[in-house]
């Protein structure tokens, strides 16, 4: 045997596993619950285009978080949902690759350090480096090193200082820039501004009201408790415009584990909904006033209102929703109510006319409730207006045929939008000859409504969504 064989080592025999190098081994990184459920609040939401504030209580309920880490899982997924775009300028701006070429699970936790360094206290150290394990839990070692090498960057500086270098110039683009500064599409930004009249304060107060965390809502069930009652129990305030309105602070936990909500004595619904629905109410008629009908109606929450009202007037509520499953949660929301739930088209409801009252709660762009759908406000696309209005319109237009003459009809969205408020009232009000009411008077004690005839509310004047209603009668 030559020397060279004899100092070749040995092949380990076969089946025997190899001899393992020696050396400290590295960690099984740690998973944070909290931001766990946050990524995965966003990866739903980009996959699948669902709705974080549908996912989100599913997720806490799952993996029974509560306390201080179900609020820091809540402010992550609705916050970095809500800032995405603005979010996205600071990351581009960090890394070496164009955003549309990172893989999604890599732009989620991307995006999930960049809002916990600019927009909250969490330290740096924890916000890079819990986003760097989870990133190497779903993506592999070799996405690591580029989630901490961009969200390093992006922690050198605040985000005052990085709008100041990316923000658009105020004096040439002034909506530009309050778009990215308050995390909104500049197309959502102008729509405001077109709807207030202003490019200038109000709009930045609108915007920024629009960019803050909402207060929970609840309304107090007409005849079953009052909001009095309904705010010690849940340790809320009365609200100031709504006689059945409560409001809750910013974090307070799942409002549907209150034994009121439960009970179905209340329900979550924003006070500007309620306002809207009692506006209806209030319009003085001639003659009978005991048949209503709420023609666009998923998921409930207006028709659960007006059927309580009706109950205590000994009137009844018909309710349509094209939507079966959406009809259900209708059926679910009005039980034990006078109300009637229908499936069909609300443009041709195969319903008696002769209605006394009628709300049109119409499908629109949610331009007014963009806090409480913080994904909405990056999915929604100037294009979706136009379809909408068309569909706005057949909606009023089958509602002023279906209310008796001299009856009532509320047209309501949740959006400032000037196509799908004024645009869709004035067009329908000429083609049916009706005549449009001053709604102002009916939401009494609510300030700065201005100069009619139609009420838009808004978050920075009101503390509501920025809910529109007119209201018609037919002559």
């Amino acid at each position: 045997m030559s020397p060279e064989r004899e100092r070749r080592p040995s092949r380990p025999s076969r089946g025997r596993p190899a001899p393992r190098k020696q050396g400290p081994r590295r960690p099984p990184p740690y998973e944070d619950p909290a931001r766990r459920v946050a990524f995965e609040v966003l990866r739903a939401v980009r996959e699948r285009d669902a709705y974080a504030n549908l996912v989100l209580p599913e997720l806490l309920r799952e993996r029974r978080l509560d306390g201080r880490d179900a609020a820091l899982a809540t402010e992550l997924a609705y916050g970095t949902s809500r800032a995405q775009g603005l979010l996205d300028v600071v990351l581009a701006a960090n890394s070496e690759r164009p955003l549309d070429k990172v893989d999604g699970v890599v732009l989620d936790c991307l995006r999930l350090g960049a809002y916990q360094l600019l927009r909250t206290r969490v330290p740096e150290h924890a916000a890079v480096d819990s986003m760097v394990n989870l990133a190497r839990l779903e993506g592999g070692s070799h996405v690591a090193g580029f989630v901490n090498a961009v969200l390093r960057k992006v922690s050198e500086k605040d985000e005052a200082a990085w709008l100041d270098e990316l923000a658009p110039d105020p004096e040439t683009d002034s909506i530009g820039n309050l778009a990215l500064r308050t995390a909104h599409p500049r197309w959502v930004a102008r729509a405001f501004a077109e709807a207030l009249g202003d490019k200038g304060p109000e709009l930045k107060a609108a915007l920024e009201a629009d960019d803050s965390r909402p207060e929970v809502h609840l309304v107090a069930r007409p005849g079953e408790i009052s909001a009095d009652e309904l705010a010690a129990i849940t340790g809320g305030d009365v609200a100031p415009y709504s006689p059945y309105g409560v409001h809750l602070p910013a974090g307070s936990g799942d409002p549907g584990n209150a034994e009121p909500i439960r009970e179905r004595l209340a329900a979550v619904q924003d006070e500007g909904s309620q306002l809207c629905a009692i506006a209806l109410t209030k319009a003085p008629l001639d003659g009978r006033d005991e048949r209503w009908l709420d023609l666009c109606a998923g998921p409930g929450g207006k028709a659960a209102l007006l059927g309580a009202l009706a109950k205590l007037s000994g009137g009844t509520v018909d309710a349509v929703e094209q939507a079966p499953h959406r009809a259900r949660l209708v059926e679910q929301a009005t039980e034990g109510l006078p109300v009637t739930v229908h499936v069909g088209d609300g443009r041709e409801p195969e319903l008696e006319p002769g209605f006394d009252r009628v709300l049109v709660d119409a499908p629109c762009s949610g331009l007014g409730s963009l806090r409480r759908r913080p994904e909405a406000r990056w999915r929604r696309k100037p294009s979706d207006v136009a379809d909408l209005t068309k569909l706005q319109g057949q909606l009023l237009a089958s509602a002023l045929e279906l209310v008796r003459p001299g009856g009532v009809v509320a047209y309501v969205v949740c959006s400032p939008h000037l196509a799908e408020t004024e645009g869709v009232v004035g067009d329908a009000a000429r083609r049916a000859k009706a005549e449009v009411l001053d709604a102002r008077e009916f939401f009494p004690g609510v300030p700065q409504l201005g100069d009619g005839p139609y009420v838009q509310l808004w978050p920075h004047r009101h503390g509501t969504d920025a809910m529109f209603c007119a209201l018609l009668r037919r002559p």
